[in-house]
């Protein structure tokens, strides 16, 4: 095992990094590295206050931060230890997703269906308006290279006085999101991914044979009033998408 009380651990006094983040970033580094271990109890706070040379108070906060982190707990009268892994705790990132609209032109978008319909209750529902009120039903298809990457479908609110159909049509609002595009109308969005199998005119769209799996990745987009703007599916063959995570500290 590694010694804690090797020089390169130290709190640099001249830095302008608060003494706290410094002691803070290096029980992580000596968690990372294997110095502390999950399960592991860390040195007191006596003890750290003697081994930095920094206050009692100094040393509350480093440990408080990384508790608020995740990365140790305290127990009262016991002391602080390192926490164990906790698979529930990793997060997935959308990197992947990312790629796919990276670098996306007009020409990559193919407009297969748009017109006015009648919400049903399901679209109603979703998009915070009356059953039977109108909305704009959009089909496209998107590709790279000759090779088609996903299928949208979707509903948008029908408002005249707002041109979400034009910034619809023009450009996704999930790319606008994802690679910070000049979207004026969108304050955030909601997304929710489950995988299924493809019907026959999405597999026949995305040119996979039956039976073929896909990402299904729904999306609701809201405006700076927090009204829905539009609802809808993003449709992603399964062999497109893979989802990461990194669980524990790195070093």
């Amino acid at each position: 095992m590694i010694d804690p009380n090797v020089t390169s651990y130290q709190i640099d006094r001249d830095a302008y990094e608060p003494a706290y983040l410094q002691l803070a970033k290096i029980l992580r580094r000596q968690i990372a590295e294997g110095v502390f271990r999950p399960g592991d109890q860390l040195p007191s706070e006596a003890q750290l206050v003697q081994r930095y040379g920094i206050s009692p108070m100094t040393v509350r906060r480093s440990i408080n931060l990384l508790a608020d982190q995740g990365v140790v707990s305290t127990a009262q009268g016991k002391g602080t230890f390192v926490k164990e892994l906790e698979l529930g705790t990793a997060m997935f990132d959308l990197q992947d997703l990312q790629k796919l609209f990276r670098q996306g032109t007009e020409e990559d978008i193919r407009l297969l269906d748009v017109r006015v319909v009648s919400a049903d209750e399901r679209t109603a529902r979703k998009l915070e308006i009356p059953v039977g009120a109108h909305t704009i039903y959009l089909r496209r298809l998107f590709s790279r290279d000759g090779e088609p990457v996903f299928y949208h479908r979707g509903y948008l609110v029908y408002d005249p006085t707002r041109p979400i159909v034009e910034a619809e049509m023009d450009v996704t609002s999930l790319q606008g999101l994802f690679m910070g595009g000049d979207n004026t109308l969108l304050k955030c969005g909601q997304l929710n991914i489950e995988a299924a199998l493809m019907n026959a005119e999405e597999a026949d769209l995305l040119k996979r044979t039956l039976p073929s799996a896909a990402f299904y990745l729904e999306h609701v987009f809201f405006d700076f009033e927090n009204r829905p703007l539009s609802w809808g599916w993003f449709i992603i063959p399964s062999d497109r998408l893979r989802f990461t995570a990194r669980v524990g500290l790195q070093d």
